[in-house]
């Protein structure tokens, strides 16, 4: 029954992740609905979006190649700093400075007290007004090429509200972006390559402590895991494959329709969610 409810849960992750509607918290809301244990845990949720971040490697495959190798020439003066993909390689790093200081200092209370469903059910509500408000308003004028430090961190400390179930990583940052007057299919593209360092560090490092340090009871202040790594890793697995055809569509779409689908759904979950936490038909 285990290996089932891991299949499902890696499939949410790969249909989730990449559409601004909050993976973690779909993870947290289907965990409870198909009685996985409870809440999956915020250790199996970072590793399996190790699947759908390695989609956004081979997605972006060049673009990654690209920066990596502008960037590091830049660095002893092969390249001109000021060189599109070497700013880039430098903007992706700023940006990622928010979320890995909050993530480690809020740390024990993302795996715990922020995984509450009444705290996901008024993130998913109250950001996806957010993101309706910006892709109203926002002139959706400027390219990626023209993204400035100050903005980059802004991107940075918009992704770091990920950190809470609900908010979503890329509906987060593309909200931001859309603010800031960037074009839709530049606000997603800075926010996926954006999450790459944070979400490998994140998955990677939660992979290292549930080897090492297993959470085996709740007294210790952490959520025992209810998947063994072979479940873990097929999860996981699942949730490459998906995501690559979702980042795929995803693109696709934003380059020609507005956000507002997802600001419905989100909304509409949210008031779900709410209506089954306040009549106890599951447990926050």
């Amino acid at each position: 029954m285990e290996f089932l409810q891991a299949i499902i849960l890696g499939l949410v992750q790969g249909l989730t992740e990449f559409l601004p509607i909050s993976s973690s918290a779909h993870i947290k809301i289907v965990g409870e609905l198909i009685g996985a244990g409870g809440d999956p845990g915020a250790a199996f949720t970072a590793i399996i979006q190790l699947g759908t971040e390695a989609a956004v490697l081979v997605f972006f495959w060049r673009d990654v190649v690209r920066i990596v190798s502008k960037w590091a020439k830049s660095l002893v003066g092969r390249v001109p700093r000021n060189d599109p993909d070497a700013r880039m390689g430098w903007l992706i790093i700023i940006g990622s400075l928010p979320i890995v200081i909050l993530g480690l200092i809020f740390q024990n209370q993302i795996e715990t007290s922020l995984r509450s469903l009444w705290l996901v059910a008024g993130t998913l509500i109250v950001f996806g007004i957010l993101l309706g408000v910006a892709d109203a308003v926002g002139s959706k004028k400027r390219r990626l090429k023209e993204i400035t430090y100050p903005q980059g961190i802004v991107y940075g400390l918009a992704q770091s509200l990920a950190l809470i179930p609900g908010v979503s990583r890329s509906g987060g940052t593309i909200t931001a972006g859309l603010l800031m007057g960037f074009e839709r299919k530049a606000a997603a593209r800075y926010s996926f390559l954006l999450a790459m360092p944070a979400v490998f560090g994140s998955g990677l490092y939660q992979l290292y402590k549930s080897i090492k340090e297993p959470c085996v009871s709740a007294a210790a202040g952490c959520t025992p895991e209810i998947f063994n790594g072979v479940e873990t890793g097929v999860a996981t697995v699942v949730a490459f494959v998906v995501g690559l055809v979702v980042i795929a569509f995803f693109m696709n779409y934003i380059s020609r329709r507005s956000f507002l689908p997802f600001v419905i759904y989100r909304i509409a979950l949210g008031i779900v969610l709410i209506v089954l936490l306040a009549t106890n038909t599951i447990a926050a």
